[in-house]
């Protein structure tokens, strides 16, 4: 039958209108389930300051129109996506209140991110486990207490786990190892404690674990060695004991692994070699001990590797001269180490980091072939002497360097510093000059710690201009003299300033009370007079301060933390009163009011 002229064009009609109609209704927004929206407002009752603005937008009805900010809705109404996530390190961003139970009748929720508002407190709803649904929880960096509930281990779709960063307490649940498809784990830094629980075991796609920063005890798990698909393991700051197993060492997918700040015994086994993909590696502050293995030479891709404060022996393998191809950054400091001078693949090698604190390395100070590579050098508590005039030669990107207690020997004038070096601690050496050839107008961009102290530095100091950097001075036990200049005023970021056991004289400037930032005062030891000026109550950062044997006289500034210091901290000066001290003279004792 022959099909009339008329119908293709009808058809193309009908195809036209039908595809307008559905890309209508593509563009209306579902409907908000009124239990889901009572189940956000309840949330929002909870929250009693919101500096974010989040929680303001939620308003009306219709919580999935994209208005309510962090929601997210399927098709039916029904949400599916809760983030709440501070947008940057802002402190004056958060909400502060509690985490309601509320969101426990999101039965569809399949995402749920609460994190960064660092005032939410109380403990983590139990209801939570009702969330079957959900694939990501991420509740960190809050100040969320109590335990991890255990009905966690009931959310069997959950891939991804973070409570980092809050105050949890208790016992990791053994019942997160029913969750077979979790992907990433990250419990770190709170206050856990117990071991690492076996049923981990059965969590074979693991990917990503982190447990740092809490205070697990016990040995490592020999079943770390099952986690095969595993890239991520971060169990430092810890009180973990025992070997590391063997069996850690076969994981072929394994690109960082950081054990540090444990109390881990034994030697590093032979079998290091095994982690293929190791990039990074932290074994710091632990009590390893034997030999550094020669394996360590065949570990293609690691650039980081960190065996520091340990008690590691020599002699140091031949193998390294010619292994660890891809390595930037080294840290050997602190072992039983007698390397006597700087190792030539050392030297030689373009690093960014050298950290050889420790080792009794002696004579000059070391020469390297690739001096425009080094970023961080550290060869503190060793035995160099001499000067330092041509080390820093073509040391375009050295930002941090600390060459404390050695035997150094140079005037501060010879030196010019690389731009850009922003921490230098020479303290401990025999170094002498002004301090003003280190702070000027050209440092003051860069320079934001220095320490020179235990040194025989004189002169004065310097005024102080604006836009200096300095967060951290320290000039204690020198020989500087005259007084304290009123532009102390314009190291608006000083956090720690040290000028103790010099021979200062004058009086303490009342412009040091505008360093609000201030944590760390010591004007102790020196000649100062006249009174402690008020204006330092306006520092309310400050956590340690000491006036100790001056020449100071009248009474202590009456406001916390002065009030509180101990009686110590202004013993041994002409006539300092007023609490911690005693009542001046003239005014009544609180007893007796």
């Amino acid at each position: 039958m022959q099909i009339p002229n008329w119908v293709p064009t009808l058809l193309l009609i009908f195809s036209f209108f039908g595809l307008f109609f559905s890309e209508s209704v593509a563009q209306v927004a579902p409907v908000c389930s009124e239990s889901d929206r009572a189940a956000l407002l309840g949330f929002k009752a909870k929250i009693v300051k919101d500096t974010t603005d989040s929680l303001s937008t939620w308003i009306g009805k219709e919580c999935c129109d994209g208005g309510w900010e962090g929601v997210q809705c399927n098709e039916a109404g029904r949400v599916t996506v809760l983030q709440l996530q501070r947008p940057d390190k802002d402190s004056t961003l958060y909400m502060k209140g509690t985490l309601s139970s509320s969101l426990s009748n999101l039965p569809f929720l399949e995402v749920l991110i609460v994190s960064g508002m660092k005032q939410i407190t109380g403990p983590i709803p139990r209801g939570f486990s009702n969330l079957t649904h959900l694939t990501q929880l991420s509740l960190e960096d809050n100040f969320l207490t109590g335990s991890i509930p255990p009905g966690l281990g009931h959310l069997l779709l959950l891939q991804g786990l973070s409570v980092s960063g809050n105050r949890l307490t208790g016992e990791i649940p053994s019942s997160l190892g029913n969750i077979k498809n979790l992907a990433q784990i990250n419990l770190a830094r709170n206050y856990l404690r117990g071991p690492i629980p076996p049923t981990f075991q059965n969590i074979h796609g693991l990917q990503y674990l982190d447990l740092s920063y809490n205070q697990l005890s016990g040995l490592i798990p020999d079943f770390v060695g099952d986690l095969q698909n595993i890239s991520f393991i971060d169990l430092s700051y810890n009180q973990l004991s025992g070997p590391v197993p063997i069996s850690l060492f076969s994981l072929a997918k394994l690109q960082d692994l950081s054990l540090s700040h444990n109390q881990l015994t034994g030697k590093i086994p032979v079998q290091i070699e095994g982690l293929k993909s190791l990039t990074s590696i932290s074994l710091s502050s632990n009590r390893f001990s034997g030999n550094i293995p020669a394996s360590f030479s065949r570990l293609q891709n690691l650039w980081y590797l960190n065996l520091s404060r340990n008690g590691l022996s020599d002699p140091l393998p031949d193998t390294l001269a010619r292994g660890i191809p891809s390595l930037l950054s080294i840290d050997l400091s602190y072992n039983n180490l007698s390397l006597g001078t700087v190792p030539d693949w050392i030297r030689s090698r373009q690093l960014s980091d050298v950290h050889l604190a420790g080792c009794q390395l002696q004579g000059i100070l070391p020469s390297f072939t690739r001096p425009d590579s080094l970023s961080s050098i550290d060869l503190s508590d060793n035995h160099f002497s001499a000067g330092i005039t041509k080390f820093f030669t073509n040391m375009s990107s050295l930002q941090k360097l600390k060459l404390s207690n050695n035997r150094l020997k140079f005037d501060l004038s010879e030196i010019k510093l690389p731009d850009g070096l922003s921490v230098i601690d020479f303290s401990s050496n025999q170094i002498v000059g002004s301090i003003s050839s280190i702070i000027n107008n050209r440092t003051s961009s860069f320079l934001d710690v220095l320490d020179v102290s235990r040194n025989q530095i004189s002169g004065k100091f310097p005024e102080f201009r604006e836009g200096l950097r300095l967060r951290a001075l320290n000039v204690a036990s020198n020989k500087i003299s005259g007084q304290l200049p009123s532009s102390l005023s314009n190291l608006i970021n000083l956090e720690k300033f040290d000028i103790s056991r010099n021979l200062i004289t004058g009086t303490i400037p009342t412009s040091l009370g505008l360093l609000v930032k201030l944590q760390w005062l010591d004007l102790s030891i020196n000649a100062l007079s006249g009174k402690i000026p008020n204006s330092l109550l306006g520092i309310e950062a400050l956590k340690h301060a000491s006036f100790r044997a001056n020449r100071l006289c009248g009474e202590i500034p009456q406001g916390r933390p002065f009030n509180i210091f101990p009686a110590a901290a202004y013993a041994h000066n002409l006539c300092l009163c007023g609490k911690p001290l005693a009542p001046c003279r003239g005014k009544k004792s609180e007893l007796s009011q």
